[in-house]
């Protein structure tokens, strides 16, 4: 374990950090601000960052600070959970987890299949699907935004950008359901052997669907990936296509999810932004990314140093682990003035690192901003009169990544205008 004491830097405060205590969870802002930039958390065994700068820094020099656990479990397995995974665990990094040369080839066919025009096509389907969920929205009792609209939305999205059928849809996401918990939470030796389960139910239906698409090869993210692979195996295996649609899938769908609760969530606690939305609804991209900025869906991501690395004024030596605390980014006052003001109107929202960037800036980027776009577009005119049902409490999946409530529950305004 790295010491406090360092050869020529300053020395960094060790600190009491619980990213899975309830009231972190339940609102991680308070203790984001307390935190000093640069400090190690001895329980997690890990250097927590909170500055935007630093953390920009990091993003932007992949040679030192090495994406490779960013999608490891955060807590050893079990062996019971290794022998329920099975001999295709742990998975090749392709992407997220990947460093260059293998990032950069396979991010590479990535841009070419996820392309602009693909993403394009897909809106007039996510306005449509979207029309369809916010129609069945009931309008004269409380209803779960999560489950009617958030939830849904994006899942079947992301799963027809991948070319999965439509009839799958319900079978995936019971799969998917605690892989969040799997590699970003500290599920108990029970619950991950069950998840590992799923998780392998989950891979051996991705294999055997890159293997109809290799066979016959359709119009979708995944056949463009193979084509790629019957042109040339040596650009991109099949295993890696099959690890790439593995692991959008999950991440495709459910940081849009809280994104999209976020924002309807923010938004109405400030009503007078909400309803300067529905007056004038070209606001609505820059509230999309002040919400970003404001309460990110993707709180914390981590990196592990190759070498000795200087953050700041601390020196942290090779092989330590890092937990870049997003969220405290976003309310860096060095960065952005009067931090913690939600504010739809702010010029440099969209200055944030809700997406990361440098070489592993989020590819699905513009289908997740789409789509909160879309839904918020959809609903301030639909139901401008919408509210949060009130005393309502707020629930979040334990992990120490993904953020955004399991339930929002809204109503019409009993005193419509």
């Amino acid at each position: 374990m790295p010491t406090t004491e360092t050869a020529t830097g300053a020395c960094p405060r060790e600190v009491s950090f619980d990213p899975f205590d309830p009231e972190y969870l339940a609102d991680p802002y308070p203790e984001l601000d307390r935190l000093p930039p640069v400090c190690f958390a001895p329980g997690l065994g890990m250097w927590v960052l909170t500055r935007y700068a630093d953390v920009d820094a990091v993003f932007r020099d992949p040679q030192t600070f090495s994406a490779a656990i960013a999608q490891d479990p955060m807590f050893p397995l079990t062996e019971a959970a290794r022998t329920e995974l099975g001999p295709n665990f742990p998975l090749p990094k392709t992407m997220s987890n990947a460093d260059p040369p293998v990032h950069t080839r396979i991010r590479r066919l990535n841009l070419q299949a996820f392309s602009a025009r693909r993403t394009a096509a897909l809106e007039p389907r996510v306005r449509a699907a979207a029309e369809q969920l916010i129609d069945q929205l009931p309008g004269d009792e409380p209803f779960d935004l999560v489950a009617g609209l958030s939830y849904p939305l994006p899942a079947v999205m992301i799963f027809t950008l991948i070319g999965f059928p439509a009839e799958d849809t319900e079978l995936l996401k019971s799969w998917c359901g605690n892989r969040m918990a799997f590699s970003w939470g500290h599920p108990t030796p029970a619950e991950q052997v069950e998840i590992a389960g799923n998780m392998r139910r989950y891979w051996d239906y991705c294999a055997e669907f890159v293997r109809a698409r290799i066979a016959e090869p359709r119009d979708d993210f995944t056949s463009d990936l193979v084509r790629v692979h019957l042109a040339d195996p040596a650009q991109v295996s099949e295993l890696e296509i099959t690890s790439v649609i593995y692991g959008l899938s999950f991440a495709g769908h459910e940081t849009t999810t809280n994104l999209t609760s976020n924002a309807v969530r923010r938004l109405l606690e400030h009503r007078e932004q909400w309803t300067a939305l529905c007056a004038e609804p070209s606001l609505i991209p820059n509230a999309v990314e002040e919400v970003l900025r404001h309460d990110t869906s993707v709180i914390a991501w981590r990196r592990i140093t190759t070498k000795p690395a200087r953050i700041g004024e601390v020196d942290i030596p090779a092989g330590a682990k890092l937990l870049l605390l997003l969220g405290g980014t976003g309310r860096d006052p060095e960065r952005f003035a009067d931090p913690a003001r939600f504010d739809v109107h702010r010029e440099d929202a969209g200055r944030h690192l809700a997406f990361g960037k440098g070489i592993h800036f989020c590819l699905g980027a513009p289908l997740a901003r789409m789509e909160a776009r879309i839904v918020l577009e959809l609903l301030t005119a639909a139901a401008p009169d919408l509210e949060l049902v009130p005393d309502q409490r707020f629930d979040f999946p334990p992990n120490v990544s993904f953020r955004g409530p399991q339930q929002l529950w809204l109503r019409r305004s009993v005193e419509v205008s």
